[in-house]
């Protein structure tokens, strides 16, 4: 069985992402590499990282930037002057690095781990299913919320604004996740968060300890249970969205 690598957030940090690999003697022959989404934009070389993730046959899940370049590429939403994808929709190998991209799921599981971009929702029973074959172009409320969740109720209403936190009944999805599937044993690795920063907690694990801020890119290792980290090499994005 290969060595399982869950990363947090790359959002184009090539740079960091390649150090990150070597400080793990990251070998994909050995090695299985399973981002937890967000590969793209704010950080200066997203096209970097989709090939680099598509030679290592990376796994991984889609993120709302994901979404967000996916959509753009398609005509269904406005490229933003703050996007810094614009070199993968102008590549050589723009089709192919899209098509790479778009295969993504939004939920993946193992006996042990599920791993999805932002949250869960606390209604749903079986996430795989839920999500399983959904378009990553139309946007559907169960996407948005996989992607885009921080704070709902214990009946899976997303907040609408999450900073700063918002009054009960909100409250972090995981606290809701966590007690409405007391049964669930496998560990929940999860993005998106980086105000929140590393989260290792049981049945937890948030790895978005905000690489693009100018923080750091961490991997957890689930069968060492152990956390790797390299610092950023500098912030590539003014302020946290």
């Amino acid at each position: 069985m290969k060595r399982r690598v869950f990363i947090g957030d790359v959002q184009g940090c090539r740079e960091e992402l390649e150090r990150l690999l070597e400080k793990l003697r990251f070998d994909p022959a050995a090695d299985q590499l399973e981002p937890v989404g967000d590969f793209v934009n704010r950080g200066p070389d997203s096209r970097g990282v989709l090939r680099l993730m598509g030679e290592l046959g990376a796994g991984g899940v889609l993120g709302n930037h994901d979404l967000h370049l996916l959509r753009v590429a398609t005509g269904k939403r406005e490229l933003r002057d703050q996007d810094t994808f614009g070199d993968v929709l102008k590549g050589a190998d723009s089709d192919e690095l899209l098509a790479w991209l778009a295969a993504r799921p939004f939920v993946r599981a193992w006996d042990d781990v599920l791993l999805v971009h932002a949250g869960l929702n606390p209604t749903w029973k079986d996430p795989l299913e839920r999500l399983r074959g959904l378009d990553p172009i139309a946007r559907h409320s169960d996407t948005d919320f996989a992607t885009r969740v921080r704070y709902c109720t214990r009946e899976g209403v997303m907040a609408d604004d999450d900073w700063p936190a918002p009054p009960p009944p909100f409250a972090p999805w995981f606290e809701h996740w966590l007690a409405a599937h007391p049964g669930e044993t496998r560990t929940v690795v999860y993005g998106h968060w980086s105000r929140m920063g590393l989260v290792k907690q049981p049945r937890l694990r948030g790895l978005d300890s905000g690489c693009v801020w100018g923080n750091a890119l961490t991997a957890w290792l689930p069968d060492e249970d152990r956390v790797v980290q390299v610092a950023a090499k500098k912030a590539y994005a003014a302020v946290e969205g």
